[in-house]
């Protein structure tokens, strides 16, 4: 009696049937799927590049920061491997530059109960930065106090306009945040999500202002261009990086 081939024997030559038709016709077999390398920190692609963007941080120099109400920069922030860091309350650090109308891109993290804030179109005539420029909240929602209220939530116009739930990641991660202005309108995006979408300077604008702590600023929120900040004088760490920025026109 002749012996049967098994199944697999012979899924197995069809297999090899299969690759040697290939070879004869000068065909070979598909290759893995080539994936691309992940973007370097702090840099830009030449897409970017050709689209406006450039870097507020280029992961070497602060050169392009201050304290806020200073000419120089503390010794609480410093790079430590590419990344802005503070470890303690320190002064809120600002651009040295004015911007109007943009679109800024940031990396932020933070630790479990961690709070800062990202401030745009700031001026220097109060003491505070946050008495004149709107603020977008950083935080670690998790455990953090301010995550309790959704005014004052990861990614909130802090006191005026709360985002979704469960965008942000929890502290010791590193969230990616834009913030675009143009003219009155305002959108927050939150790791690749636009969680708020607002007009500055409206009926509906002022009056939330007026029912928030900054009511007894009369020019918060109203300048049209100014500095972009980070808020450092809340205890524990903030890490930054990847800091770009485009003007819009």
């Amino acid at each position: 009696m002749i012996a049967m081939p098994s199944v697999r024997a012979l899924a197995l030559l069809g297999s090899a049937t299969a690759i040697i038709a290939c070879a004869s016709r000068g065909s070979v077999a598909p290759s893995a799927p080539v994936v691309a390398a992940p973007q370097a920190p702090n840099t830009l692609t030449a897409q970017e590049r050709a689209d406006g963007w450039r870097l507020l941080f280029d992961g070497t120099s602060m050169k392009g920061w201050r304290d806020y109400h200073a000419d120089t920069i503390s010794g609480a922030w410093s790079i430590v491997a590419g990344v802005i860091t503070k470890t303690k309350s320190a002064e809120d650090i600002v651009t040295r530059e004015s911007f109007g109308d943009f679109e800024l891109s940031f990396d932020w993290k933070l630790p479990l109960r961690g709070n800062a804030g990202a401030f745009f179109r700031a001026t220097e005539e109060y003491t505070k930065i946050y008495w004149s420029a709107p603020e977008f909240q950083l935080l670690d929602d998790s455990i953090g106090a301010d995550g309790r209220n959704p005014l004052t939530s990861a990614g909130a116009a802090y006191g005026l306009y709360a985002p979704p739930r469960g965008i942000a990641k929890i502290g010791g991660n590193w969230n990616t945040s834009r913030i675009v202005a143009k003219g009155s309108h305002v959108e927050h995006w939150m790791n690749g999500q636009k969680t708020i979408e607002y007009e500055a300077w409206t009926p509906e604008w002022l009056d939330k202002v007026a029912k928030s702590k900054f009511h007894t600023y009369p020019n918060f929120g109203l300048a049209k261009s100014g500095l972009i900040g980070f808020q450092g004088d809340h205890n524990g760490s903030l890490e930054l990086r990847n800091i770009k920025i485009r003007v819009l026109k």
